[in-house]
């Protein structure tokens, strides 16, 4: 029952640190089911992280009731802008993904940064106004999973969730997504087939870098509320996530679930008595060694799609 009590306690924050790694998680799932592996998501974020405090700083006066849902969009199209260096250098110029992830997540934060200086005169950009935690009435009554999923919730949660089913639905049930998968593990199959693989690999490149982006936004208006140059290297941990997850977006959401639960775990951990007795140091290492002990155990069993990372060649055998 304490158990149960404890995890009552830290469920509602964990979900609320897991929407924006999910999120994030599966436009990585996008890009690299079509082919181009994505390791600048930290950058992505940071960029709607940017886009939404900018944009939410300069309507929520003007226009209240729409100056979150606009900051969002504002932050998934920063993303998805920026993510076509990306798509640019790896699928034209058949640049080393490696290094044209490392670079993205290299610019984005000396970029945005210096844009917060020249917009604000402040590396920083803080917005008044948030999403306010509500419960969805009838469902928070529900005993046991009621106080847990809809209880205190951000209606991002459920935006996210629909992302989540849509997701899922494009990828294994659509054309789009079939064409998608196919470009990412036998291209050349897919071009004789009539499948534009450049179009495909585009394509997911650019919902990674919306999705990735709307993480960072969602970042902004729910529990941070200020724009500081970082994701704290969620980026990096939803990779992780990613690649837990077997590249399967149910596979991703727990994975991501399981990570928020860590890292939430360790953050709360000194205002609730039962952990107080656990060292610090621990705690707060613990989700990056879950993250290592995880990729270990994995690893081996992984199986990335075949022609992740791999520039595509028109008529190539």
């Amino acid at each position: 029952m304490e158990l149960w009590n404890i995890l009552l306690q830290i469920f509602p924050y964990a979900v609320a640190f897991t929407i924006p790694l999910l999120i994030t998680s599966l436009g990585g799932l996008f890009s690299e089911r079509s082919g181009v592996v994505n390791i600048g998501l930290e950058g992505l974020m940071v960029m709607g992280f940017f886009a939404a405090a900018i944009t939410i700083q300069g309507l929520e006066d003007i226009l209240p009731l729409g100056a979150i849902p606009l900051g969002l969009l504002a932050a998934a199209l920063g993303g998805a802008l920026f993510s076509l260096l990306h798509a640019f250098a790896s699928i034209n110029l058949n640049a080393n993904q490696i290094i044209s992830g490392t670079a993205i997540n290299m610019m984005a934060s000396a970029l945005t940064v210096y844009l917060a200086r020249t917009f604000t005169g402040s590396g920083n950009i803080r917005i008044r106004s948030g999403i306010l935690r509500q419960d969805i009435p009838g469902l928070a009554d529900i005993p046991g999973l009621g106080p847990m999923l809809f209880s205190q919730t951000y209606w991002t949660t459920w935006v996210v969730v629909i992302l989540l089913g849509i997701s899922w639905f494009l990828l294994y049930k659509t054309s789009f997504g079939l064409r998608l998968r196919a470009c990412g593990e036998h291209p050349s199959s897919a071009a004789s087939a009539g499948i534009n693989v450049y179009a495909m690999r585009y394509m997911g490149v650019l919902i990674s870098g919306a999705f990735a982006g709307l993480g960072g936004g969602i970042i902004l208006v729910t529990y941070s509320g200020e724009f500081n140059g970082t994701v704290s290297g969620l980026g990096f941990l939803a990779l992780a996530a990613l690649i837990f997850g077997q590249w399967k977006p149910l596979g991703v959401l727990g994975a991501t679930l399981f990570f928020g639960l860590a890292a939430t775990v360790a953050n709360v951990s000194q205002v609730i008595p039962q952990l107080a007795v656990i060292p610090p140091l621990l705690l707060k290492s613990f989700p990056y060694i879950v993250t290592l002990i995880a990729l270990v155990l994995f690893s081996r069993t992984s199986r990335a799609p075949r022609a992740a990372g791999q520039p595509y060649y028109p008529g190539q055998g």
